[in-house]
């Protein structure tokens, strides 16, 4: 949800023009990676608390790996057009869809440890190193530069 919101700012953005809109749009775009930081954050610690163990499936794996190599192709794609187009709000949610392909590739090194090696912990404690990439880009996005 949170990479499909980010991706409606870009096409808001993109469908008119000014430096206030950009203004706008990038504030969104860094509550984005706050709103996904706190997710994480939550979603990790109960899972933690509770010591959920994920049940890994084959299908669920290939999915997981299919939607990381999209995700980096998809940000390198955003990233490479919004520098072409000087465009900084389709640079920033570049940079969404790659911490998505980051979380993707999370999720599937903590199920694959944990079916293979019985880490049950891994996927979680990845999600909290996750949380402080998103929060560093938020900073990054929301900080005024000069």
């Amino acid at each position: 949800m949170i990479e499909i919101g980010a991706s409606a700012v870009v096409i808001w953005e993109l469908s008119g023009t000014g430096e206030h809109r950009q203004r706008v749009a990038l504030k969104l775009i860094g509550g984005a990676f706050i709103v996904l930081a706190l997710y994480l954050l939550i979603q990790s610690g109960v899972a933690l608390a509770l010591a959920h163990h994920a049940a890994p499936s084959p299908g669920g794996i290939g999915w997981t790996a299919v939607t990381a190599a999209v995700m980096f192709a998809l940000a390198a794609g955003k990233a490479h057009t919004g520098k072409a187009l000087g465009n900084p709000v389709l640079t920033a949610e570049g940079r969404v869809t790659f911490i998505d392909g980051l979380l993707a590739t999370a999720v599937l090194t903590g199920v694959l440890l944990n079916d293979l090696a019985g880490w049950w912990w891994a996927d979680p404690v990845a999600g909290l190193v996750i949380v402080y990439y998103a929060i560093r880009e938020a900073v990054e996005i929301l900080r005024p530069h000069q």
